[in-house]
């Protein structure tokens, strides 16, 4: 580099290098105008003259820390330090580049480039030992940290990020070993990708603005968060937001989030690993299904004052789901369907008030159910099922009636479960159902088979009053008695002497076989009742 070339404000900076000293080219306005066209050379550093700086052209003065540090600058050429190794820091503040820097697959030492305008940053690859900080920056045409590993933090508060036609972040694999901050006011105008990156401590999208319409919001696949991911504190997002696979080691946010995808999944978190809780609440609100199909979430899912809405389809699925607590207590109906086909769910806290118009509850597991309701109520949920009758969430719902000692909740849902089965079945067994629970309740209403017994009895004693059966030997018979001759046809076991000494004959023979058999069924079922009712006592 030529001493002779260098302009006055190129010369400030070159003397001010080996003391890390900051040259300030504002003229006292920190802001960066719209009048950037007027600036003159008093504000222009070519590009080549911070490469030289960066990579050694000016010796180190022993006891000081050497540094660039530029602000209100015209940045003019090429910033090119691809596979360069650079051990000062670089800080550039409010400053206006003519081309996107190269940072790729360089060693950097710390990078600050604070309220810039950049027609695009690729850092593909970067290793930088410190902070990279592009707080309030703007980048036009992408920002590129695919493959970065950055071991401070990577700050991209305020900053604003334009490549409506591609990606506006590009972080695929990237490596930050402290906080990601893409907070107050961070906007993004494309789509933003995280897929496979690794966050050594929180994600924050706080207040964050992504507009990919119709598109990818954000893509985060596969991403890995040690600690907590923020999303809320008015996130909005047009467009899907993709998070599958993704694993969050504290607790995941969205807060009073708006979510915008109407043609399609608006938060895809499928198969979503999270070691605490995630916050769909307060406020949330989601145009566009919300999936957690296949995710393990260790502590709850709350949707508790949320809004979820799509035109057709499924609103809300947590199908396959695994979670110790749901509540799902939005701020109104669910418009859609909600399938909770094969989730596993310890405890599921509803309310009947918000129930959506249509479940899917096939496979659907849970322990304990808040509020339990009545099983009327609760056969109203079941019935919002349109998928077609299934026998599991019949026999789910009246175990765990029956683990809070409901046991006539428990049978009243049992013999509903029946009766829709009944429906869903040809003329013959509908005939057949019908029988059973006219004479039996298909064995749920131990007292209306006691009913029908002792109507059974009442019958056969007065039609055999006036019908006595011939006796088989008339000098040693009994006396006859309809009333003990009817019981003996009843008792499937032993006998009181009369069946065997009386034989009917023709219409009566054939009433007393109807009266056995019959007498056979109501009394096991009657029998099988008041056992079940001892037991339980």
């Amino acid at each position: 580099m030529n001493l002779e070339e260098l302009s006055p404000p190129e010369r400030r900076l070159w003397e001010a290098f080996p003391r890390g000293e900051a040259v300030d080219l504002t003229g006292g306005d920190p802001t960066v105008s719209d009048q950037i066209a007027h600036w003159g050379p008093d504000r222009t550093v070519r590009a080549e003259v911070l490469v030289a700086l960066l990579l050694g052209a000016v010796e180190q003065t022993p006891g000081q820390v050497p540094g660039v540090r530029l602000s209100g600058a015209r940045i003019t050429g090429s910033l090119n330090l691809g596979h360069a190794q650079v051990s000062v820091p670089l800080a550039l503040t409010g400053c206006v580049f003519d081309e996107a820097p190269h940072l790729y697959w360089a060693q950097m030492n710390s990078v600050h480039l604070m309220r810039c305008r950049l027609p695009g940053l690729v850092a593909s690859g970067t290793r930088i030992d410190g902070h990279l900080w592009l707080e309030g920056s703007r980048v036009h045409g992408g920002l590129w940290l695919d493959g970065a590993h950055i071991s401070g933090i990577l700050n991209m508060s305020g900053v604003y990020l334009t490549n409506p036609q591609g990606d506006a972040l590009l972080a695929d694999r990237m490596l930050v070993d402290a906080n990601v901050y893409c907070d107050r006011g961070f906007t993004a105008q494309g789509e933003v990708r995280l897929p496979g990156a690794r966050v050594g401590g929180q994600l924050i999208f706080r207040e964050a603005r992504l507009h990919n319409p119709g598109g990818v919001a954000l893509y985060a696949s596969r991403l890995d968060v040690a600690a907590n991911v923020f999303c809320d504190g008015g996130f909005q997002a047009q467009g899907e937001l993709r998070m599958r696979g993704a694993r969050v080691g504290g607790y995941l946010s969205f807060v009073g989030a708006e979510l915008s995808h109407p043609t399609g999944t608006a938060l895809n978190a499928d198969d979503l690993g999270v070691e605490t809780d995630v916050y769909c609440s307060d406020g949330f609100s989601s145009d566009g299904t919300v999936s957690f199909a296949g995710a393990r979430i260790t502590g709850q899912l709350s949707l508790r004052g949320a809004r979820l809405a799509v035109a057709e389809g499924t609103a809300l699925s947590l199908q396959r789901l695994q979670s110790e607590e749901v509540l799902l207590r939005p701020a109104e109906p669910i418009r859609g369907a909600v399938d909770l086909s094969y989730a596993k769910i310890s405890l599921f806290r509803d309310d009947p008030r918000t129930w959506p118009e249509r479940l899917q509850l096939d496979g659907f597991q849970y322990d304990n159910l808040d509020p339990a309701l009545d099983a009327r109520q609760r056969l109203n949920w079941l019935h919002r099922d349109t998928d077609g009758y299934a026998p599991q969430p019949y026999e789910r719902l009246a175990t765990a009636y029956r683990s809070l000692g409901l046991d006539t909740d428990g049978r009243n849902v049992l013999l509903a479960k029946s009766r829709d089965r009944r429906a869903s079945q040809g003329p013959a067994r509908k005939a057949i159902g019908w029988m059973q629970e006219i004479l039996v309740g298909y064995g749920y209403l131990p007292f209306r088979a006691a009913s029908w017994l002792i109507a059974l009895i009442v019958f056969g004693t007065v039609y055999f009053h006036f019908n006595h059966p011939k006796p088989l030997d008339t000098g040693q018979n009994p006396h006859f008695n309809s009333f003990w001759y009817t019981i003996d046809l009843i008792l499937p076991i032993g006998n009181v002497g009369l069946t065997g000494q009386y034989a009917p004959k023709g219409l009566d023979q054939w009433i007393a076989y109807t009266i056995s058999m019959l007498g056979l069924v109501l009394g096991f079922t009657a029998a099988a009742g008041i056992t079940r009712a001892l037991s339980r006592e």
